[in-house]
């Protein structure tokens, strides 16, 4: 069932949306698809985010959990706390730091498209 509820968040990954829960009751976000809003209970719907949010924490990883990474290795893992109000995490640009406006684009690794985080530039919506 959790692979059901996450289809919505990779199918919008693919069209370069990143996708979120809100309820539609208390008003909560969430990121991770669950039938249920995890503050009240109420049934949420899908929205779409701007991508536009602030960094929380940031590592880097210079040692790939599974091979299917190694490949990308050395790279930045963040926290990022998204306007609409929820934090996610994902890969990130090198370089970037805590309290950066950062905006979300979206890179192919195997058969998904992954959030990736980027530098918010002043022009940018």
């Amino acid at each position: 069932m959790a692979d059901a509820l996450a289809e919505r968040f990779w199918q919008g990954c693919a069209q370069g949306e990143l996708r979120y829960q809100r309820c539609p009751d208390c008003g909560a976000a969430q990121l991770h698809a669950r039938p249920f809003c995890a503050r009240c209970g109420a049934a949420p719907d899908w929205a779409a985010s701007r991508g536009l949010g602030t960094v929380y924490a940031v590592t880097h990883v210079t040692r790939a959990p599974t091979p299917d990474f190694a490949q990308l290795a050395p790279y930045a893992i963040l926290l990022v706390d998204l306007d609409e109000g929820f934090r996610m995490m994902a890969h990130g640009e090198p370089g970037l730091a805590i309290g950066q406006r950062v905006c979300a684009t979206f890179e192919a690794h195997g058969a998904r498209a992954l959030p990736r985080f980027v530098p918010l530039r002043e022009e940018q919506p």
